[in-house]
């Protein structure tokens, strides 16, 4: 048996993999099958942690395998790898941190370095115990043993994704968006993820049983290997064709939606403001207020969206006029019929400050205010002044805005804003859906991604948005700073972009999604459910499977 030392490199690379796999080095995709062979390579390593002996049962069966026996000791190894495994996921998914924390931020770089390795650790804490929880009730049958691990995986999702604000970036769905995410409008991301491990699992312990039952032939422990490979060739024959060709189903496995309103045409602003002078008086500032209220006055689109905090300071430190000015083109009764939507703070210092979107048209104002705030940039956790005192970033602690904000009505749709990364927490978007005779149909995200350079950030935020859009069957329309500026429409299929890193202006053609589908209120079956109950579909049917399996191995014969 390789020692737990070597083992443990093999789960980093393999957490690399999985990195690698959420949007590829070389031009930012994901990689659908690379996560599959890395989560494979997980189990590979946690199944060499339990102690073996062959079978007795002469009866051909597909779930056969080895009697498996563990002990404390194993379980603690398997935590320790599945620990190192998500630690290296994780910083290879994450690390573009550094940017803003070191080359904007201003915080030393050996500190910074620190600083995400601390906190990939900390949320890799939540795959140990996954790791060690499945080692320790593993069940001998690769069916059920799936299961439990598909269970145990998606408990540790969840809990990163949720807990203490919660920071689900990289999580296995987001590699699947051309495969297994045609499961997305039935069962979300955590579902698609739940998926994933399944058939990493499935394939991973049907190889080792396969493995370990040739040495036992050798050995003269068992005398053929009917018994224990069973149907598992025709099995994985099976799942890799279904794997490689859910994509081609997705025509009649999605939804039937029909059209919303009329076709709304947008002009979406892509400032490429420096990061490192956007908040400065006499430079970035200046030059976002001169170029976007250039375009703004300019447009001929019916709605212009402009990223967060596009104009970065409060409407009365603007240049005396700007602010009034912009409200007199949206005035009732203005020449033309266009709308805006634009990031902007809002607030006082009485009342507190909001990262907001302003919506003006025909004289209404609107107000989207932005609720899931990010720990250390929009708001400092409590004992952590000290940390973010370290960096030179402008930092505050700003209001929450409330889950299930109203849309902003325009030309028949209903526009749903959400900002920077809102859209990667899916239940809290599938709240807008609680009254369908409201729901979305687009979805606006307005962010800034300058902080992080031009790094993968940038692609992994455009697979978030691209997973939601398929949820919820609804386009995607984003505006940022530097990047990703696109249009996708409700199938998750990216139609317009821009260049990133440069100053321009998407101009698009983009058409909202409702109607009757088998819920007869135009809902995906996941909108539907997701908005009522919230994850707890998932913890339920999770804890299910992870009580089930604790029973059943307690009364197993040892």
């Amino acid at each position: 048996m390789i020692g737990l030392q070597a083992n443990a490199l093999i789960a980093a690379l393999a957490g690399l993999a999985h990195a690698a796999s959420m949007g590829s080095p070389w031009d930012g995709q994901p990689v659908g099958w690379l996560q599959l062979l890395a989560m494979g390579c997980l189990v590979w390593q946690l199944d060499g942690r339990l102690s073996r002996q062959p079978s007795t049962d002469s009866t051909p069966s597909t779930l056969s395998a080895p009697l498996t026996k563990t002990t404390p000791s194993s379980a603690k190894s398997a935590g320790w790898l599945g620990w190192v495994f998500t630690t290296a996921w994780l910083c290879g998914t994450f690390w573009w941190l550094y940017v803003s924390m070191h080359t904007y931020g201003g915080l030393n770089s050996v500190l910074t370095v620190l600083a995400i390795v601390a906190l990939a650790g900390l949320l890799a804490l939540y795959y140990a115990v996954a790791c060690a929880v499945y080692v320790r009730w593993v069940p001998a049958s690769p069916v059920w043993a799936a299961v439990l691990f598909a269970a145990l995986w998606t408990m540790a999702e969840m809990c990163r994704g949720t807990w203490f604000t919660g920071f689900g970036w990289g999580a296995a769905a987001y590699a699947h968006l051309d495969g297994l995410a045609v499961l997305a409008p039935f069962i979300g991301a955590y579902g698609v993820g739940a998926v994933a491990a399944f058939v990493a699992c499935f394939v991973a312990l049907n190889l080792r049983n396969w493995v370990q039952a040739k040495a036992d032939l050798k050995s003269g422990l068992v005398s053929d290997l009917g018994h224990r490979v069973g149907w598992f060739a025709p099995a994985l024959v099976v799942l890799a064709v279904a794997v490689l060709f859910l994509d081609g189903v997705r025509s009649w496995a999605r939804p039937s939606f029909s059209q919303a309103g009329n076709t709304l045409s947008v002009a979406l602003l892509q400032g490429n403001i420096k990061q490192n002078e956007k908040f400065q008086p006499s430079t970035g500032i200046a030059d976002a207020l001169a170029w976007y209220g250039a375009q703004i006055s300019s447009a001929q689109s019916a709605l212009v969206v402009a990223p967060e905090t596009a104009l970065p300071l409060l409407p009365h430190q603007l240049p005396e006029g700007y602010w009034q000015a912009l409200l007199a083109q949206f005035a009732k009764g203005a020449v033309g019929s266009k709308a805006l939507l634009v990031g902007i703070p809002l607030g006082s210092y009485r009342d507190g400050y909001t990262n907001s979107v302003v919506g003006l048209q025909n004289g209404q104002n609107y107000q989207y205010d932005k609720h899931h705030l990010v720990p250390f940039g929009e708001f400092i956790p409590p004992l952590f002044k000290w940390f973010t005192n370290l960096m030179n970033i402008p930092l505050g602690d700003f209001n929450r805005g409330a889950v299930g904000q109203a849309s902003f009505e325009l030309q028949g749709q209903r526009l749903a804003p959400n900002i920077c990364y809102e859209d990667l927490f899916g239940e809290e978007l599938g709240a807008r859906f609680a009254n369908p005779l409201h729901a979305p149909t687009i979805f606006v995200n307005v962010s800034n991604i300058g902080w992080f350079g031009n790094t993968v950030a940038i692609d992994q935020h455009l697979s978030i948005s691209r997973l939601r859009a398929m949820e919820f069957e609804r386009p995607f329309i984003r505006a940022t700073n530097t990047g990703a500026t696109v249009v996708i429409d409700h199938t998750g299929r990216v139609t317009h972009t821009l260049p990133r890193h440069t100053r321009g202006v998407l101009l698009a053609d983009v058409q909202g999604r409702t109607g009757q589908a088998d819920n007869g209120y135009g809902l995906t079956p996941f909108a539907h459910w997701v908005s009522r109950f919230g994850l707890w579909p998932y913890w339920l049917i999770a804890l299910g499977v992870v009580l089930l399996a604790a029973v059943f191995k307690r009364h197993a014969p040892r």
